[in-house]
């Protein structure tokens, strides 16, 4: 099912089969305009402090009819994470939690899927934060492939999934186990419109 992937939100769409406009191969930009990478992760027992990233851009080749996805490249950066708290970014940016500096991208490569609906199912691959890389499985969604009502008007897929991973396992020890959780919730949602040509 797949050729090769190295990007945390585009894979999920090749591992659905999904009516579409144009049944081939094409290549796809994931939209950075509409695309949320965000997070979870509790706060000393008491609520979960919510986080995001502001630079995701990407690319891949997918074939809607054989449910193919091909040359992936895809870049979250580190050092966009926005908390809504100015001390707390740059705390989360820092060795303690992301390591920014040193380690500005977080990339995914995914391995495989299972399609448990038309429109649901799982993909399995690997995510590398802080340099280290560890397995991950997202349960996604595809909502929807069709031609853009307004504005581009271009063909453009939609996708929503979660995964959870643990910092500890990517060398992230800070505060644990009582007041910063180790547990992560991802939150995925994008759009990827089909490039002309």
């Amino acid at each position: 099912m797949f050729r090769s992937a190295t990007a945390l939100c585009a894979v999920a769409a090749a591992t659905l089969t999904a009516p579409a406009v144009q049944a081939e191969p094409a290549t796809w930009d994931i939209d950075p305009e509409h695309a949320v990478v965000a997070f979870t992760i509790m706060h000393a027992g008491y609520a979960r402090v919510l986080g995001r990233f502001s630079d995701v851009q990407g690319s891949f080749v997918y074939d809607p009819e054989a449910n193919e996805l091909g040359d992936v490249t895809a870049t979250i950066g580190a050092g966009s994470v926005d908390t809504d708290h100015e001390a707390r970014d740059t705390h989360v940016r820092s060795a303690d939690f992301l390591d920014a500096e040193a380690h500005p991208e977080i990339t995914f490569t995914a391995t495989g899927g299972t399609a448990e609906t038309d429109t649901t199912g799982t993909v399995e691959g690997e995510i590398t934060i802080r340099g280290v890389t560890q397995p991950i499985t997202l349960d996604v969604t595809l909502n929807k492939v069709a031609t853009y009502p307004c504005c581009h008007g271009k063909e453009t897929v939609g996708v929503s999934a979660t995964a959870s991973l643990l910092r500890s396992e990517f060398g992230s020890t800070y505060a644990l186990p009582d007041f910063v959780g180790d547990e992560v919730s991802v939150i995925l949602e994008f759009e990827a419109i089909r490039r002309d040509g």
